[in-house]
């Protein structure tokens, strides 16, 4: 054995013994004449007051037959020969020192040496001391009166942390009802399935302008870039048909479907993101609105059949050049006006940043020109002079031209490339362009007259009026085309879409914990987790207290 086992074994022992929670069963031999011990030393350091000791006498058989003392049993058993303090007392018999003893077996023996005992016949024994049976019922006793004892002091802590947590939650949201995480997501998932079917009081006009708004800002620099400057390049009105019946003939045979159908679905995602804004305030729903709209972008697709249908509507609208009325045709020469001017301004602004801000704004902002923005001023300059000298020119400049502006600059201290030139020049001829067109647009205010008699009895055409008649009724069909599919198909299966959405999301612990977040989160489910652990501890104390007591 090794040198220090005595004291690992005692300091094992007493590991244990320290747990406040443990109880301490302190086993003295009956068969040995001593007045104290090791034991009841370590006993008495560690439990002074023995509130959770119970003493243990064993082999009294032997101290029987042994004829040991009888006072000194008594005094064991009464507490006063070993200084040590109790809750309990118990003499016992754990068998005839047979290994191959049964519990039964030692049980019989124990009962029946106690009943013939002459200690116990004496009076030496007291009933309640003597069988392990009475002392599994002292140790129980011990232990559920530690339980209760523990139970009650926890009890009234969680009850003071909750009244702590109850008074700050009044402080802090004196107006706002305790809804823990899972119960404040049930109430908006409610509000947000409640916000879908409200899709259904949108009006239909209110629809059709959105997406017909959406739609032309969708497809706007595409009909000036690929449609009408084309087409402007034209040399008289049967060229200029031919280009842009080609255009939107391919135009509606590869993209215009699809786009349509891209903004008919943005449309309405915009439209349940600002009905969620404006029913559900609270700004702790902010993430999970989000996140559905945005997982709700993902899978939310448009149904296949309607692109056809879509497409067929859409061609037939840009393939009918008649402007059947003069209220038709005033309404066109608006939507031509404000396309124009909204498309000019665009060429004015990015002419700005090259060119950067003109004399009188470089002095109110105190600012100065950088020596690309020189360079850009005077190229726009010299492209505008020649804009006035050659009235054909086209959207691409001829390597003469180029050239002629390169050395026009050159001598005034100015060298640029080729490429800047070109690169300038597309933007100047086409603010140039639709200048232009901003006029011969107003001309035709009073052409309808004209327009019915081909312009036969009159100088100017209006050829890019009648183009932009066929947008405007293309995007008034497909509008009222998404609208009736939006309304009859794409509300319902958003409503289905979204309540998965929300069903997938209710049963994953992490995904609501990061989407409901903030103090008025934490505090209430906080507040729910103390009181659940004090109604239970109180129950159990409830069910301690109907037990019946253990003697």
């Amino acid at each position: 054995m090794a040198s220090d086992t005595r004291q690992r074994i005692q300091t094992l022992a007493k590991t244990y013994m320290e747990n406040p929670n443990a109880i301490i069963l302190c086993i003295q031999d009956g068969s040995i004449d001593a007045e104290r011990s090791n034991v009841t030393d370590l006993v008495s350091e560690i439990d002074p007051a023995g509130k959770r000791t119970i003493f243990v006498l064993t082999k009294v058989d032997m101290a029987e037959a042994n004829l040991l003392n009888p006072d000194r049993i008594r005094q064991i058993l009464d507490g006063k020969l070993f200084p040590m303090m109790a809750l309990g007392y118990f003499a016992v018999i754990t068998g005839k020192g047979q290994g191959d003893e049964s519990i039964t077996a030692i049980r019989k023996y124990e009962e029946e040496f106690f009943q013939k005992s002459k200690l116990f016949k004496e009076g030496v024994l007291k009933p309640g001391q003597m069988t392990t049976r009475n002392l599994s019922m002292a140790v129980s006793k011990c232990f559920w009166n530690m339980v209760r004892e523990s139970i009650e002091q926890q009890a009234d802590t969680f009850k003071a942390r909750r009244f702590n947590l109850e008074t700050e939650w009044k402080n802090s949201f004196p107006h706002i009802r305790q809804m823990a995480r899972d119960e404040l997501f049930e109430k908006a998932r409610s509000e947000i399935l409640d916000n879908v079917m409200n899709l259904n009081q949108v009006p239909p006009q209110e629809w059709e302008e959105a997406i017909h708004d959406e739609l032309w800002k969708s497809v706007r620099q595409h009909v000036f870039d690929s449609i009408y400057y084309n087409a402007t390049e034209a040399t008289d009105a049967g060229a200029f048909n031919t280009v842009v019946d080609i255009k939107l003939r391919h135009w509606v045979e590869k993209m215009l479907p699809n786009k349509a159908i891209d903004v008919g679905s943005d449309v309405l995602m915009a439209q349940f993101g600002k009905m969620l804004e404006m029913s559900v305030q609270d700004q702790l729903y902010d993430k999970l609105k989000g996140r559905v709209v945005e997982e709700m972008r993902k899978r939310h697709q448009w149904e296949n059949k309607a692109l056809s249908t879509l497409r067929i509507m859409q061609q037939s609208a840009l393939e009918d050049r008649v402007i059947p009325d003069k209220r038709s045709w005033g309404e066109s020469i608006q939507f031509l006006d404000r396309a124009l001017r909204e498309q000019r301004s665009l060429l004015e602004q990015q002419l700005n940043e090259a060119c950067g801000p003109t004399r009188t704004q470089q002095w109110i902002r105190w600012k100065r020109l950088s020596e690309s923005q020189r360079a850009s001023t005077a190229i726009r300059s010299e492209l505008e002079q020649l804009l006035t000298r050659k009235e054909r020119l086209h959207q691409n400049l001829g390597n003469d031209e180029v050239t002629a502006a390169r050395k026009n600059l050159e001598t005034k201290g100015v060298t640029v490339e080729s490429d800047q030139v070109r690169e300038l020049w597309k933007n100047v001829f086409r603010y140039h362009l639709l200048g232009k067109a901003v006029t011969a647009a107003n001309d035709c205010k009073k052409g309808f007259y004209h327009y019915q008699k081909g312009f036969t009895d009159v100088q100017f055409e209006c050829q890019d009026l009648v183009l932009f008649w066929r947008i405007q009724k293309m995007l008034d069909v497909t509008s009222n085309a998404l609208r009736q599919q939006l309304v009859n198909v794409e509300e319902r299966r958003l409503e289905r879409e979204i309540s998965d959405i929300l069903d997938e999301f209710s049963t994953q612990r992490t995904e609501k914990k990061n989407l409901l977040t903030g103090k008025r989160v934490d505090l209430a489910e906080e507040i729910q987790r103390v009181r659940r652990i004090q109604e239970k501890l109180e129950q159990f104390i409830d069910a301690l207290n109907k037990e019946k007591p253990v003697r």
